[in-house]
């Protein structure tokens, strides 16, 4: 049995690093194929800098202008090898914080599923977005909150000075700050309130800075300084995400609903809340389902809640990221980022033993799939790779990914120049209507 177990690992190890490397070899061929496209999205969000004073999500747009200034490089293309560098580590982290797990076909539907590791290949709008940043972040906080780890001791030093950090190069890292929080609390097995605020004063300076940011945003002349040392130093026109970091702009959440649902129907808007409904529904179905039979071994503070059931605990988590679906038109994206946080939280819960899991239970309500091989890996290459999310909430399923990645990765190495965003996808017509 120990050998067939190893065995099963040793598998499972191998596999799974061929499809992250397939995936990074699709990054970066993606990535170089549009990092010249002058309304990506992807690019937009990274130009934001310093120039014209401090402000939120500036910090790697600082650095990467004076990288390509000091070498008097194309900016895009340091913003590129940064992009192909971030992603490639997220993977390389994904793969350390997975290998030698011990896998049943239950955890391989939650791995793969088409809303986590899948979606910024099948969606490449949403490719090395700064929330990669955030998943490296939390990978290597697990990774030190990890009993075994030689690094234990300094987890509390990493959330004081590394958070603020990120907050400085994506902001919405707040509202993930629960799921920190609850390693932590799990981890100490804490059951007093008084030591549940001492971990959350550990983010005071990240709070700090997020509001900062929004009590005292660029005001437009400084913004007019940024724009105009982008486009004197490298020719470069500040759009999309980087132009929505004024005062103004701040204030534009009424314009920004008005877009989003004054544009669209009754009907429409049922429509796409049924539809990612139904997304999140499918998406985190084999989550789901693992964490409703999963329980803590220890009581902690959760116990007094009656969140002991790591189900009713996620959905619980997920209560701050709601404003998300509300100020945001990228509903794909704020899906993405909850599944991996939450494969993320769930996965560090099992290999720290700090739960445990109704393997038998699940086995008994899963019947009808015994010694049916065939039909398991059906449904599991259908689940898996037969479709994904798109990126805004007006978008309609994809489909076939498992065909149309490979696909489009061999025409843009085989023929293809380069890749061109489509000219009318609704961000391009958001910013083209309410900022141009």
């Amino acid at each position: 049995m120990h050998n067939i177990a190893l065995n099963k690992i040793h598998q499972f190890n191998k596999y799974f690093l061929i499809y992250l490397v397939f995936l990074g070899f699709c990054g970066i061929i993606f990535l170089y194929s549009k990092y010249d496209v002058s309304n990506d999205s992807t690019i937009s969000e990274w130009l934001i800098n310093y120039q014209g004073g401090f402000t939120r999500r500036g910090l790697i747009g600082e650095i990467c202008f004076n990288i390509a200034k000091f070498f008097k490089s194309d900016l895009r293309f340091v913003i590129l090898l940064f992009q192909v560098f971030t992603y490639l580590t997220f993977l390389f982290l994904t793969y350390k914080f997975f290998k030698n797990i011990i896998i049943n076909y239950l955890f391989l539907f939650v791995i793969f599923t088409p809303i986590f590791l899948l979606y910024p290949i099948a969606e490449i709008e949403v490719l090395a977005r700064k929330e990669v940043f955030l998943y490296i972040y939390f990978l290597c906080f697990l990774f030190l909150s990890n009993p075994n780890s030689h690094y234990h001791k300094y987890i509390n030093l990493y959330i004081v000075i590394i958070t603020p950090i990120v907050c400085l190069i994506y902001e919405e890292i707040i509202l993930f700050f629960p799921f920190i929080v609850a390693c932590l609390i799990i981890q100490r097995q804490v059951k007093k309130f008084s030591t549940f605020f001492k971990i959350c004063f550990l983010f005071v300076p990240s709070v700090l800075i997020v509001i900062f940011f929004f009590l005292f945003p660029l005001s437009v002349e400084n913004h007019e300084v940024m724009k105009e040392s982008l486009l004197t130093n490298f020719n470069e026109r500040c759009y999309m995400s980087c132009r929505l970091l004024t005062v103004n702009d701040i204030n534009q959440f009424g314009v920004i609903i008005d877009f989003m649902y004054g544009s669209n129907s009754i009907q429409d808007i049922f429509k796409f809340a049924i539809r990612y409904f139904l997304i999140i529904l499918i998406g985190f179905f084999p989550l789901f389902f693992i964490a409703y039979h999963s329980k803590f071994k220890k009581e902690n503070i959760f116990s007094q809640f009656k969140l002991n059931n790591i189900l009713f605990l996620l959905l619980f988590l997920f209560i701050p990221l709601l404003p998300l679906f509300i100020f945001g038109y990228d509903w794909g994206r704020w899906v993405g980022m909850m599944i991996s946080f939450s494969i993320f939280f769930y996965f560090f819960l099992y290999k720290c033993q700090y739960i445990n899991v109704d393997f038998e239970t699940m086995s008994n309500k899963l019947f009808f799939l015994m010694n049916k091989k065939k039909l398991v890996v059906f449904i599991f290459i259908i689940f898996a790779f037969g479709w994904n999310q798109k990126t805004v909430m007006s978008g309609d399923v994809a489909t076939n990914p498992l065909w149309k990645v490979p696909y489009n990765t061999s025409k843009l190495i085989f023929g293809v120049k380069s890749f061109r965003i489509f000219q009318d996808s609704p961000l391009i017509l958001w910013h083209k209507k309410y900022i141009e």
